[in-house]
């Protein structure tokens, strides 16, 4: 018997926000094959049909990359393996590679990239050359690259020219292709940069939807190295001022402030071309889908919890 029975447990139910759970309705995330070989179910963590990026690192094999396609398709997810240009050969290994994620895994999506290698090993160096081969045809669903904070790979000078003549070219391919087209964006930080950005694509008349990156809940050592390893650029600056707080430098980041932000303004912005979430799990892919399941609520409910109708 409790000494003070008059005292009742509190209630430690998360109250979901609305506007966050729906602008976490069909995200999606990346997985590499060895982060995937550490998950033992899937269907524990990610939502039935969550789209799952399969990113191909340089000399990762194409067997391991089919091999993850395959169990992911067979788990009843839709897969979207990338397709960097700079680490394929030549069309011929281009068109090996779709008919095996097709043969094996009934792959029809793809990020097409450029990918992270400064000398391309062959004839590719950008995800347009891609496009250009004609073998996507048949895709219904094609993804290209976007950076709110500029990409210093491509544009040298720390200027947008390359990058928007590079966006125009697609937005006018979009226009002709029966394919759905998105913009699946690099990771940052900050909200209002992202909206500013965006905001700039639908003024210049890039009209593709965009898929916003956003890094999953990680040690802040961790994600300051990855950010300073892809680029990021000004809204590093959050993860910088975080660290010089000691009473957060030893707490893990989420995302829950900058996806809070970006869901109040969606719901207040009918026009907002910011349609998806697409998370990087740089803290794993557990961890990541476990935050999603705590915030998203009906959204993020993974396909095990998900109860067939009667």
């Amino acid at each position: 018997m409790s000494l003070l029975p008059f005292l009742k447990p509190k209630d430690t139910a998360k109250t979901i926000n609305p506007e966050l759970e729906a602008f976490l309705k069909d995200y999606s995330i990346e997985v590499m094959p060895r982060t995937a070989e550490k998950v033992e179910d899937f269907r524990t963590l990610l939502p039935e049909g969550t789209r799952v990026y399969i990113a191909h690192i340089d000399g990762t094999p194409i067997e391991e990359m089919t091999a993850t396609a395959k169990r992911l398709a067979a788990d009843g997810y839709n897969v979207m393996p990338h397709f960097p240009a700079r680490i394929i050969k030549d069309k011929a290994t281009l068109a090996d590679w779709i008919a095996r994620y097709q043969g094996e895994a009934g792959v029809n999506q793809a990020l097409l990239l450029a990918g992270g290698v400064a000398e391309p090993h062959g004839e590719f160096h950008s995800s347009m050359q891609l496009i250009e081969t004609g073998l996507f045809g048949d895709f219904e669903r094609l993804h290209v690259g976007g950076h709110p904070e500029g990409n210093r790979d491509i544009d040298k000078d720390g200027s947008d020219k390359n990058v928007m003549d590079a966006l125009r070219w697609k937005q006018r391919f979009s226009e002709t292709t029966n394919a759905k087209m998105a913009l699946a964006t690099q990771f940052a930080f900050e909200a209002g940069p992202i909206i500013a950005w965006a905001d700039s694509m639908r003024d210049a008349g890039i009209t593709i939807p965009v898929h916003i990156g956003i890094a999953g809940p990680a040690k802040l050592q961790t994600l300051i190295k990855f950010a300073i390893a892809c680029g990021v650029g000004p809204s590093l600056k959050v993860l910088q001022k975080r660290a010089m707080d000691v009473t957060k430098l030893v707490l893990p980041y989420e995302p829950t402030d900058v996806l809070t932000e970006l869901a109040a303004h969606k719901a207040a912005n009918a026009d907002c071309n910011i349609t998806n979430v697409h998370f990087f799990p740089l803290g794993g892919i557990k961890t990541n889908a476990n935050w999603a399941i705590t915030n998203g609520g009906a959204s993020t409910a993974p396909a095990s919890q998900t109860k067939e109708p009667l």
